[in-house]
């Protein structure tokens, strides 16, 4: 089958995925993680749906089984701002077997500075130390695939960050909490995460490649929920429709995610949006921030990120 091409990509070169398992983190409905979750179930993948309630992965299974009548879906409860829950949640996982595609969906933005119960910022938490520690705890689960694939989505916020997180992440920082910088971190993060991963997996010979993208300005309710601890009713409401009159869909946000797990890509490959400014249309392969291609930040923020999380991988 000659792969799809990358120039020009759209959902109808999603190629079959009936025996592949896929695990999506952050599927709630309407958002990105549901829409990529959809379109895999559609074409015959198996989804683990990841996500912080029982509840509301109910909800979504429910909303894609509608669409998807017959769908092979799964349930995996876990908080990724809690390093314990993500080792219960990777335990529980190993039930699923091989994972073929790991989509590190799952985030937060714009929090009010506040600290997990690990003692961790809340944001890199949440965007960037929970998904190191549950990709680390399932690749074997990866390896046994056969050749797996990570992505990690990412945000065009990454390019605000000013530098790369590497301060201890278990000493609250000193002075004003500026909320979009710390986000931008995470984001940035996410970058030099894929890229080290990458890296040492290909030089590890471990057979498991891993990719970044970003949805652009996307309709979703993450701005919301950042800002205010919900998506509708007051302030939250306005905010939450201000977005989605401005944006692109969630479910075309969900694209480039999409041809980054399906696609014939190099681990390495970081998509975006094609449209002015990448904030909206078809997807296609992108680069990011020249910070984001900073090798030495990658491998420390890694060593960081064993530190923390008190895993050690590939």
């Amino acid at each position: 089958m000659r792969p799809a091409p990358t120039d020009r990509w759209t959902l109808a070169d999603i190629p079959d995925q009936a025996g592949r398992t896929v695990v999506v983190t952050g599927p709630s409905v309407g958002g990105l993680g549901h829409h990529t979750a959809l379109e895999l179930a559609r074409r015959g993948a198996r989804v683990v749906l990841a996500g912080r309630t029982a509840g509301k992965l109910d909800e979504t299974a429910r909303s894609i089984a509608a669409e998807v009548p017959g769908a092979g879906l799964d349930t995996l409860v876990v908080d990724l701002s809690d390093l314990s829950s993500v080792r219960h949640a990777a335990a529980a996982a190993a039930r699923f077997g091989a994972i073929d595609v790991l989509v590190n969906n799952a985030g937060v933005m714009g929090t009010a500075r506040a600290r997990t119960a690990d003692g961790l910022d809340l944001q890199l938490a949440t965007n960037h130390l929970g998904p190191f520690l549950l990709t680390g705890l399932l690749l074997p689960q990866l390896v046994v695939s056969g050749a797996a694939t990570v992505v990690t989505v990412s945000s065009q916020y990454h390019r605000y960050a000013g530098r790369a997180p590497l301060d201890d992440p278990t000493r609250p920082g000193r002075g004003p909490y500026r909320t979009w910088r710390v986000y931008g971190q995470t984001k940035l993060a996410n970058l030099l995460f894929t890229a080290e991963l990458d890296r040492r997996c290909r030089e590890g010979g471990v057979p498991v490649k891993a990719l970044a993208a970003h949805p652009g300005f996307a309709g979703t309710h993450l701005a919301a929920n950042g800002q205010y601890g919900r998506s509708s009713g007051g302030v939250a409401s306005v905010l939450d429709a201000a977005v989605r009159a401005v944006s692109q869909s969630a479910a075309a946000g969900a694209w480039p995610t999409l041809m980054a797990a399906t696609a014939d890509l190099p681990g390495g490959t970081y998509v975006g949006p094609s449209g002015p400014g990448e904030m909206g249309g078809p997807p296609r392969v992108t680069a990011g921030s020249r910070l984001s291609r900073d090798e030495r930040a990658a491998r420390e923020l890694w060593q960081l990120s064993e530190r923390t999380t008190g895993t050690t991988y590939p």
